[in-house]
């Protein structure tokens, strides 16, 4: 089974605060010395090792950035020459953790019952079974909707031709909400591009589209934490494509994991409703090719971890029990995910609890 029961609770390890001689890293990050906790020497081998020139392509890929934010302050970063702590990189999939923050901007307006059905045009139909899908099924990538995540096979990827196929590219969510369903909702998990797309035209529909949806956006959640180069794109429909494509700076991925790590408030101001932290790191399903649970629109890929992923190997990490957030940014193929994976895990170990 890849759903998890309903009534199965997890115990989540708790958030931790800012701590109070820290400031919060709305304009420059505070920046320190690594402390009694953190294996500094380590560290920096494994940055020495990630951005040795040349690059070990051949079993850790690209990297472009690195960020390391321990108990609030940048301890650690790291570029490659190609790239800088002003430079905005592409997001891909770690744009689906900002569309789930965009949904509880408007959950906690009270816009959205995401138990409830969810207002989807192409599934008014009574008698289409879509139309019991819910919010937070979408959320959950267990809609049921037939959706193939593929990045190689052209000739089956949904994916693909979403994004860049010649005419489902010009609306994405219409595409995506326009599958058919195969599994009744909330029964079967995959992950999907397509759903977060229908989601993020869902908040569209409330806030506008194109240059509205980033005013509502930057006045509502970005600006406040000071993420200043975070840009959107969107597709001919005017639809933030939530599913992939968000670029931003390293250090500006970097606080919006502090942000989920401060459980969505920010220097006194809760931004996240209470409880939305909690949403997106609570495992709800797993995927069946390796077993990762996932959460809402995060992975859950170890316990006490919550991870925002991306093609290519972008990775928002949040390790609560660290106070710790490891922003990693390059472009790494997916049969060297195994080696990056083993890389980030020895990157958090160098932070003790």
């Amino acid at each position: 089974m890849t759903v998890y029961p309903p009534d199965q609770r997890v115990a989540l390890p708790a958030l931790p605060a800012q701590p109070a001689d820290t400031p919060w890293p709305t304009r420059s990050w505070p920046t320190g010395e690594p402390g009694a906790t953190v294996d500094a020497p380590r560290l920096g081998q494994l940055l020495d090792e990630a951005f040795a020139e040349p690059q070990p392509e051949d079993r850790l890929g690209l990297s472009l950035a690195v960020v390391v934010v321990h108990q609030g302050r940048l301890i650690a970063e790291r570029y490659a020459p190609s790239a800088g702590s002003d430079e905005a990189l592409i997001s891909w999939s770690m744009a689906k953790s900002f569309t789930q923050a965009a949904v509880g901007l408007l959950v906690a307006e009270g816009v959205f019952d995401i138990d409830a059905p969810a207002p989807v045009p192409e599934w008014q139909d009574p008698a289409d079974p879509r139309r019991a899908i819910t919010t937070r099924q979408l959320l959950g990538m267990v809609s049921g909707l037939e959706f193939n995540e593929d990045y190689v096979d052209g000739a089956s990827s949904h994916c693909l031709e979403m994004l860049w196929g010649d005419e489902a590219h010009r609306d994405m969510a219409h595409y995506a909400a326009s599958q058919a369903l195969l599994h009744p909702p909330g029964t079967a998990f995959n992950y999907s591009s397509g759903t977060t797309n229908i989601l993020a035209r869902l908040v569209g529909d409330h806030v506008g589209r194109d240059e509205a949806f980033t005013t509502w956006f930057r006045q509502r959640l970005l600006d406040p934490i000071g993420m200043t180069s975070a840009e959107p794109r969107f597709d001919e429909a005017g639809t933030f494509v939530g599913s992939s494509y968000l670029y931003a700076t390293a250090r500006d991925f970097a606080r919006f994991g502090l942000l989920y790590l401060r459980d969505g408030v920010w220097d006194g101001q809760r931004l996240l409703p209470e409880g939305w932290v909690d949403e997106a790191r609570t495992p709800r399903a797993e995927d069946p090719e390796d077993g990762t649970p996932y959460g809402a629109q995060w992975w859950v890929p170890a316990p006490g971890q919550f991870v925002a992923r991306g093609y290519e190997a972008q990775r928002i990490i949040c390790v609560p029990d660290r106070d710790l957030v490891v922003v990693r940014l390059g472009k790494t193929e997916i049969d060297l995910a195994p080696d990056l994976n083993a890389w980030t895990d020895a990157v958090v170990a160098c932070i003790s609890p």
